[in-house]
């Protein structure tokens, strides 16, 4: 069974919020335009991996003594205001303004992996018995730094952020 979070980069103003919009934009960016997307760095995509990503990143909120009320730590994996199918049967697709990707852009680019990793590392590798513990943060790593390079080129460009979580 695969499963991806895929984001993509786009216009704020070219979102339309309708679940059948959506539906359609985002599995056409999935099945047609996935490489040269991704090659233009206006896609990214996170295979299985998603769900500990999101929890490394939420760690952060354990690490300041931040405002209560922000929780940009939230914003790069299930953060923004989802949009439902009309019958809720099928995951939502995510949107983020781009005054959020910017949020999430600030929150990647000043979150300090190493804090992150040795406040939810040892939780997140545990599924990963047998692995080298090297191999497990260097891939949680290797999508913090994904993740961060993204969003710093959508907020570059003022683009919003949909979400589709594909299953």
């Amino acid at each position: 069974m695969s499963f991806h979070m895929h984001l993509r980069a786009i216009r704020e103003t070219e979102i339309q919020d309708d679940y059948s919009w959506l539906e359609e934009f985002m599995e056409a960016a999935w099945s047609d335009r996935w490489e040269a997307e991704l090659d233009a760095g206006i896609a990214h995509a996170i295979e299985k991996d998603f769900g500990p990503v999101h929890e490394l990143h939420t760690a952060a909120a354990t690490l300041v003594d931040d405002d209560p009320g922000s929780r940009k730590c939230e914003l790069p994996v299930y953060g923004g205001r989802p949009v439902y199918h009309p019958s809720h049967d099928q995951p939502p697709f995510v949107l983020l303004t781009a005054a959020e990707v910017r949020e999430a852009a600030d929150f990647l680019t000043t979150a300090s992996f190493d804090a992150l990793w040795a406040a939810a590392g040892a939780k997140i590798a545990a599924p990963y018995r047998g692995w080298d513990a090297t191999e497990v943060k260097d891939l949680f790593l290797g999508h913090h730094e994904s993740l961060n390079s993204f969003y710093r080129r959508a907020a570059s460009t003022g683009h919003a952020v949909i979400k589709a979580f594909w299953y």
